[in-house]
């Protein structure tokens, strides 16, 4: 009996049946199974990254993210068979402090880029997003216009791994997307660390965004970085700011009075503008184009392209030595025993260092 309180023992009790329910999954998902991604071979990726299919070109640029080894394979086919159609645009890396309007400005520069044509496409260097989870250009919000523009393509950095990894990815997906038909490449990145290190190895123009009226505004900026600028561009210039920027920008170009000349031959500019009001955007674009036929003309353009193909080849050679050396099996083992030893002060750090690479090479 369904309901035992229903039956003659208990006459005062009645438990009336309920409702049936209905089936807590759609009867229908089953026969509607998802269509499975389609693996393209390496040959058919390079075809659609040449016609400029987006969608095949973000899944290139994830195959190349892709830690797997079998991913990485394919992906350095794909990034071998699209080299002859790289090399053909503008790379500008875009570095500054957090809050100093990097996103406002990016979306206001790739508009005003893109009104002479061509395509853009804005990629991230963000190593410190392992910690925090997020990524600099995570919000594709901050880039309201370009976002939506049919021109351009956004694409965050990786969302873990060491600068090393990320820059070098950052790299291939620039030869991805130049094969892609990508005339002009922004490459985005945090503003603190190593980061502009890696991005300096990768673009023809490297763009410093400062603020005006933080205090000091030399005592928070590395020597290295400004070093490394071609260009310094003061944003938020409007307002009651505009004279706090002119004075910011005066105390910029002193400063780089005190370098030594850049190899390049090119007197690095001080700039202010507006991100949010769109003030003084040509000029800052005029700068960059002046810079870019100054090189070309010299003939350093094509000096430092081919001294970063050479770095990022040495790059790689180390990060493989690395990865390859912790990776050992034997190596591993033998670690956190030389840390003990190290710790307790029975040998010292040069000494087990020496240990562990003298094992790892009698067993190669």
């Amino acid at each position: 009996m369904e309901h035992p309180e229903n039956s003659e023992e208990y006459k005062g009790l009645t438990v009336n049946k309920g409702v049936d329910q209905p089936v807590t999954v759609n009867p229908y998902l089953s026969s509607r199974k998802r269509p499975k991604r389609r693996v393209f071979s390496a040959g058919e990726y390079v075809e659609g990254i040449v016609k400029g299919d987006v969608t095949i070109l973000s899944q290139a640029v994830t195959l190349v993210e892709s830690v797997k080894p079998e991913h990485q394979a394919l992906a350095q086919e794909v990034i071998e068979k699209c080299l002859p159609y790289s090399g053909n645009s503008i790379r500008i890396g875009i570095s500054g402090v957090p809050g100093a309007g990097k996103s406002t400005s990016i979306d206001v520069f790739g508009l005003h880029v893109l009104e002479r044509g061509g395509k853009l496409a804005v990629l991230a260097i963000d190593p410190s997003s392992e910690r925090s989870k997020g990524s600099i250009l995570g919000d594709k919000t901050r880039m309201e216009k370009l976002s939506v523009h049919p021109a351009s393509f956004i694409r965050p950095s990786p969302s873990a791994g060491s600068l090393g990894g990320v820059a070098r990815k950052t790299r291939e997906t620039i030869i991805l997307c130049e094969a892609a038909g990508f005339d002009k490449i922004f490459v985005e990145t945090v503003g603190v660390g190593q980061s502009e290190t890696a991005v300096h190895s990768m673009v023809d123009f490297f763009l410093l965004i400062q603020l005006a009226g933080t205090g000091d505004e030399l005592q928070g900026i590395k020597r290295g970085i400004m070093e490394m600028a071609d260009g310094i561009i003061i944003n938020k210039a409007d307002g009651n700011n505009i004279e706090k920027a002119k004075l910011a920008a005066a105390h910029f170009r002193n400063a780089l009075h005190l370098f030594p000349a850049p190899e390049s031959g090119w007197t690095p500019q001080v700039l202010t503008y507006s991100g949010f009001y769109g003030i003084g955007i040509k000029e800052i674009w005029d700068m960059v184009y002046q810079y870019i036929d100054f090189v070309k003309a010299n003939g350093y353009f094509e000096y430092r392209r081919n001294e970063q193909a050479k770095y990022w080849m040495y790059e790689t050679i180390n990060e493989h030595l690395r990865d390859n050396f912790y990776q050992n099996p034997l190596i591993a083992g033998m670690l956190e025993e030389q840390e003990k030893e190290v710790l307790q002060g029975h040998t010292t750090s040069f000494a087990a260092a020496r240990k562990l690479l003298d094992m790892y090479m009698s067993h190669r």
